[in-house]
């Protein structure tokens, strides 16, 4: 079960309500009325979902930030010319950070939007794709790495986050019939092979061969290994808090992703 609400719609709806002639503002009390009218969609949403919230079920998050950051995602596809998403959690967020130099290098020239929400799981990106306003952009890829955050809470299993990230590229492909999905495993976490949630996190991606071989339009992409010394050691150097990678980190990203965009945009 989920929600009908198109928030889409109606953040387009509230951000056009005023004088066409002018610039978006609000006063107090419409500031404070587009704020509850967006709490009451997330809580209804929430409700509607909470006997089902695992990682295939599409959730929110009430947080203020996280509403603040998604609404702004809105606005700017609300402008339409966006030809590359990349989606996912902390890691894809962090482009804005530590890989903001190689963002704009790589992705500003692409069009690229940002939809990596720090601290999102599989779920949380189920619904904020629900909510997307699909008839101002037409996107030709999305790079999608998603599901650490599922197994990081231990609130899902290994299989039912490989089957969450399977329904996150469903709902592409059925949102955005002719885009090209470059979905990437999970990165690895943990400094040693042997660390718990690196074996997690080798489980999701174990799934993901088989799940997706039949699948049109959709490369799964291992680049875990750029990461990886010979040891399958994950270096304080690339990624310092053996999660998060660095400005390095990034860079070793871009690289070995470009050659299957240039495959999409042609350069």
């Amino acid at each position: 079960m989920k929600t009908t609400i198109n928030l889409s719609n109606e953040l387009v709806k509230l951000s056009h309500s005023t004088n066409a002639t002018k610039q978006i503002s609000f006063n107090l009390f419409g500031k404070l009325f587009f704020v509850l009218r967006f709490v009451v969609i997330l809580f209804v949403s929430a409700v509607a979902v909470f006997a089902q919230s695992d990682a295939v079920q599409p959730v929110p998050r009430l947080d203020g930030w996280w509403t603040s950051r998604f609404v702004t995602s809105i606005v700017q596809m609300d402008k339409g010319n966006i030809d590359l998403l990349m989606i996912g959690d902390s890691i894809t967020h962090g482009w804005e950070n530590q890989g903001k130099d190689i963002w704009n290098e790589y992705y500003t020239k692409r069009n690229a939007i940002n939809l990596g929400i720090s601290g999102d799981r599989t779920q949380h990106v189920l619904w904020r794709l629900d909510h997307l306003p699909l008839n101002k952009i037409s996107p030709k890829a999305a790079v999608v790495m998603i599901g650490t955050n599922n197994i990081g809470g231990k609130d899902a299993s290994p299989k039912d986050t490989a089957d969450g990230i399977k329904t996150i590229v469903d709902r592409l492909q059925k949102q955005f019939p002719d885009i090209k999905i470059i979905l990437l495993n999970v990165f690895p976490r943990g400094e040693k092979p042997e660390d718990g949630r690196r074996k997690l996190v080798d489980e999701i991606n174990s799934y993901l061969p088989n799940i997706f071989k039949e699948y049109k339009n959709v490369k799964l992409l291992d680049i875990n290994h750029v990461f990886l010394d010979e040891n399958k050691i994950l270096p304080k150097s690339i990624m310092p808090d053996s999660l998060h990678p660095n400005k390095d980190g990034y860079k070793l990203w871009a690289e070995a992703v470009e050659p299957s965009l240039v495959e999409i945009f042609g350069k």
